[in-house]
């Protein structure tokens, strides 16, 4: 479908069986059109069919039709403009180019433009010499087929005593090894989420998590999150009125905002799921990013009976390209997920397991000085932004990898693209709040060598000067916050 304007017939038989499946017809239709979308069989900029049109072509409500199009439009992959009804959205954060994906964070992956600062993607800026040390020390067993749908056993009992030493008894059978922290949410999303079901998310949250979420058809039941984590008082009350299917949250350093759950409310939140029997999956991913002392306690330290699950893995502390995560939880849930990854892809690639094997011997130096490294950079952007943005309200976070500013007026996702032009690319709120709002803020992380970062800095400001046209001046950083 290339044409300008999509005809009702044609993205009906485009759409195929989207009703098969339960939950609302909405949701199933969002669901198909979403995929349709980011296939790139309906492209940026196509028109779609008025809502009376399509409804009549599918023989549904035009209800139905209408609040599809709202899901798509609150997700930014169609738009609406007086006098030229509802559109595909265009790729806007990589002028000129297609997208298969409406996510800038995988958008600037998958089609990276020269001479661009990634501040969208949060990782290590290469990899550490005790990885490439690993590598040339690799020694492959000399039988075996390689075949470990759960991971090699001796992966699994390492990551098991790391929790064991964070006072969470873990057996290896409570661990599953994936390919990399995305790969484990995918099998959880695959083995708890169908089409319909609600899911609580954090607002804002981890936008790969968001967009698993989406493509399996949930209903998502934002919660807001704010300086010390999930509102857990409104998080307590959509687990009891919507029971969803499945709880996501980051309790520690949280994505994007890199808040710590404080204790007690982590407990009240782990006891809350448990007693309604809602799976709660806890992103560990950048838990033990902690700039002084000890990680604060995972909420699996307080589960108790209740059906708490871990996503970890190695890529913030190592490098990205180590594809190593995993999944700590109940040994029957562990199971049914291997039997998933099996289908998949037979189990993670046996060199990288050897290595992380080799790697989590000897972590805490390599830990230690990642977290320093963080430190000095997390330091050094705030002071940079403060030397060249000062209008810009940024907070110093405890820990992780990013901070969440907020512009002092304007929205996000306009000026991510007026930075892009500039030569920066950064996360916009609103791409992370399932709910529509963080509109005013921005994504940054703190990962580069630190005259990246500067270099970074003063594109933004360029940038910032650009968007602010009007001259007018800036609300001043002391009377903003970090309210989402």
């Amino acid at each position: 479908m290339d044409t300008d304007d999509v005809r009702a017939s044609d993205l009906v038989a485009a759409l195929g069986r989207w009703s098969a499946g339960r939950g609302p017809l909405y949701v199933l239709l969002a669901a198909r059109l979403r995929r349709l979308v980011d296939e790139g069989r309906l492209r940026p900029g196509a028109a779609l069919p008025p809502e009376r049109a399509l409804a009549a072509a599918l023989a549904v409500g035009r209800t139905t039709v209408v609040a599809a199009y709202g899901v798509l439009r609150q997700e930014g992959r169609v738009v609406r403009r007086q006098g030229s009804g509802t559109r595909v959205a265009e790729a806007a954060l990589v002028p000129g180019r297609a997208a298969e994906t409406a996510n800038p964070l995988f958008l600037n992956l998958l089609e990276p433009a020269d001479g661009v600062i990634l501040l969208s993607c949060a990782a290590p800026d290469g990899p550490p010499p005790e990885l490439v040390r690993a590598y040339r020390e690799l020694a492959l067993p000399a039988t075996g087929l390689g075949y470990h749908p759960a991971g090699l056993p001796a992966l699994r009992a390492a990551v098991a005593a790391r929790y064991a030493a964070r006072g969470i008894p873990t057996e290896p059978a409570q661990i599953l090894v994936t390919t990399g922290g995305q790969q484990a949410l995918a099998l959880l999303t695959r083995l708890f989420v169908a089409p319909g079901d609600p899911v609580l998310v954090e607002a804002p949250a981890y936008p790969g998590a968001l967009d698993l979420f989406r493509e399996a058809g949930a209903v998502l039941r934002p919660v807001p999150a704010g300086p010390d984590g999930i509102d857990v008082d409104a998080a307590v009350r959509t687990l009891a009125e919507h029971r969803p299917a499945l709880a996501y949250v980051g309790s520690v350093h949280q994505n994007p905002t890199a808040a710590v759950l404080p204790p007690l409310r982590g407990r009240r939140l782990a006891e809350a799921a448990g007693h309604l029997g809602v799976p709660l999956v806890d992103d560990e991913v950048v838990a033990d990013l902690a700039f002084e002392g000890a990680a604060p306690p995972a909420l699996a330290a307080y589960a108790d009976g209740a059906e708490v699950i871990s996503a970890g893995s190695l890529s913030k502390v190592v490098w990205g390209g180590l594809r190593i995560g995993w999944v700590r939880g109940p040994a029957g849930v562990v199971t049914r997920l291997a039997r998933l990854k099996a289908v998949h892809d037979l189990g993670t690639d046996v060199p990288a397991q050897l290595v992380a094997v080799s790697l989590l011997a000897a972590y805490e130096p390599l830990l230690a000085r990642r977290r320093a490294e963080l430190r000095r950079a997390h330091d050094h952007l705030r002071a940079e932004l403060a030397r060249l943005l000062p209008s810009w309200t940024c907070p110093p976070v405890p820990g992780g990898q990013t901070v969440w500013l907020r512009l002092p007026y304007g929205d996000g996702v306009s000026f991510a693209q007026v930075a892009l032009r500039h030569g920066v690319a950064v996360l916009p709120g609103a791409c992370v709040d399932a709910a529509g709002g963080s509109g005013p803020y921005l994504r940054l992380h703190f990962c580069s060598p630190r005259d990246v970062l500067t270099e970074a800095v003063e594109r933004l400001a360029a940038a910032w000067a650009a968007y602010d046209g009007s001259s007018r001046p800036a609300t001043p950083a002391a009377l903003g916050g970090v309210t989402v």
